[in-house]
C-alpha cells in the first residue's frame, strides 16, 4: 500500500494548486475511496495535507523524516542506497544488518543502506553505548567488497573523509576527522563511524558501516557530562536542515571514494584523509589494550595505523586504540 501512497504524493508535489480526490483517483485509476485511505497513511508518515470538499487536497509540510521515498528522489548514486530499509525505531541498524546479511545473499544486499530514526541501543567502537534521539542520522550500509582484506580500513576512511566533505559542501562548517574514525567541529564531536566485519582467512564475507551524525538533534537533549564534549549541525548553523537531501549528499560522497577503493587507488584517500585531518601534527594520548602514552601523530600508513613518534623518541605504530588530543 506505502508504494501507491507514495504515488499520490508525487501528485500532491506536482501539482501548484489544490487537486481534488477525483483527479487524483482518475489518474491513477483508483477509487476515492482508495485515495482518501493513502491520504491518511501520508500524514501518519507526517505529511502535513490539508482537504477541503470544494478545492481537495494540498500538501503542506513534506514529513521531516528520513523516508527512503524523500531521500531516494535527490539520490545521485550508482548503487549505494538504491536499496533501502527503513525503521521507525531499532536497537541498532548494524544488528539490523548483520540480521539481514545472515537471511539473504549478500552479494545482491551490497549498497543497501539501513535508516532509522532513532536507536535504542547504539553501539559505538569499542562496544560503547552511541547515544541516537530522533532528530539524528543513524545509518548502516551493508558492503561486499572487492578490496584485499589487509585494506579493509580504507572502507572507515572513505567514509569518515564522505562525512566530512558532505557537511563542508552542505553546510559550509569545517569538519575534520580524529582518528580513527569521528568527525569534529572545532573541538567538539559530531559524528562517528564503526566498521564490523565478516570474514574467513582471507576472504570478506560482508562489511557494515556504521555511521551516526548529531543533525537535528538539540545538544540539551544529552547529558550534562556529554554536553561540553558534542555538537551537532542544527546547533551550528541554528536552524534545522533538511536531513533527506545531506543523507543523499553523503551516500553520493562515499560512493565516489569506495569506487576510487576497489580501483586500488589508495593513494588518493589517504592523501584527502590527511588534508581533513584534526589528528595529524598534534600531542595525543594513546591508549590501547596493552598500554598507554603520550606522542605526536605524524601520519598514518596505508592501512590506516596511526604514526606517532613518543616523547621518548622512538616511532610507535598504532592499528587500533583510543586517542585523545592533549
Amino acid at each position: 500500500m506505502q508504494d501507491s501512497a507514495f504515488k499520490v504524493l508525487e501528485i500532491l508535489e506536482r501539482a501548484d494548486k489544490p487537486i481534488s480526490g477525483e483527479t487524483i483517483s482518475n489518474e491513477l485509476k483508483v477509487t476515492r475511496s482508495a485515495v482518501w485511505k493513502h491520504i491518511n497513511e501520508l500524514r501518519s508518515m507526517g505529511y502535513d495535507i490539508s482537504s477541503s470538499q470544494k478545492e481537495g487536497y494540498c500538501l503542506n509540510k513534506t514529513s521531516g523524516k528520513l523516508l527512503p521515498y524523500e531521500v531516494q528522489k535527490k539520490l545521485k548514486t550508482q548503487f549505494i542506497g538504491k536499496k533501502m530499509r527503513y525503521l521507525e525505531n531499532t536497537p541498532s541498524t548494524i544488528w539490523v544488518g548483520k540480521q539481514v546479511c545472515s537471511e539473504g545473499d549478500v552479494e545482491k544486499l551490497h549498497g543497501l543502506v539501513i535508516i532509522a530514526e532513532e536507536q535504542t541501543g547504539g553501539i559505538g567502537r569499542m562496544g560503547r553505548a552511541w547515544v541516537s534521539p530522533s532528530g539524528g542520522i543513524w545509518i548502516t550500509i551493508v558492503l561486499k567488497p572487492r578490496i584485499p582484506i589487509d585494506h579493509i580500513f580504507m572502507v572507515t576512511m572513505a567514509g569518515s573523509v564522505a562525512v566530512a566533505r558532505a557537511i563542508r559542501k552542505e553546510f559550509d562548517l569545517g569538519a575534520l576527522i580524529k582518528w580513527p574514525n569521528d568527525i569534529f567541529i572545532g573541538n567538539r564531536k559530531v559524528a562517528g563511524l564503526l566498521l564490523e566485519l565478516s570474514a574467513e582467512a582471507d576472504s570478506i564475507h560482508h562489511c557494515l558501516l556504521g555511521i551516526g551524525i548529531d543533525v537535528n538533534v538539540p545538544i540539551n537533549q544529552f547529558s550534562p557530562a556529554l554536553q561540553k564534549d558534542i555538537t551537532s549541525i542544527s546547533t551550528e548553523v541554528g536552524h534545522e536542515v533538511d536531513r533527506a537531501a545531506f543523507l543523499a549528499r553523503i551516500l553520493k560522497e562515499f560512493e565516489n571514494r569506495y569506487l576510487l577503493i576497489e580501483s586500488g587507488e589508495y593513494d588518493a584517500i589517504i592523501r584527502e584523509w590527511k588534508s581533513l585531518s584534526y589528528t595529524l601534527e598534534h600531542r595525543v594520548h594513546i591508549t590501547t589494550m596493552k598500554n598507554s602514552f603520550d606522542g605526536e601523530a605524524i601520519d598514518i600508513d596505508e592501512f590506516g595505523a596511526l604514526i606517532i613518534r613518543k616523547d621518548n623518541g622512538k616511532i610507535e605504530r598504532v592499528i587500533a586504540g583510543d586517542c585523545s588530543h592533549q
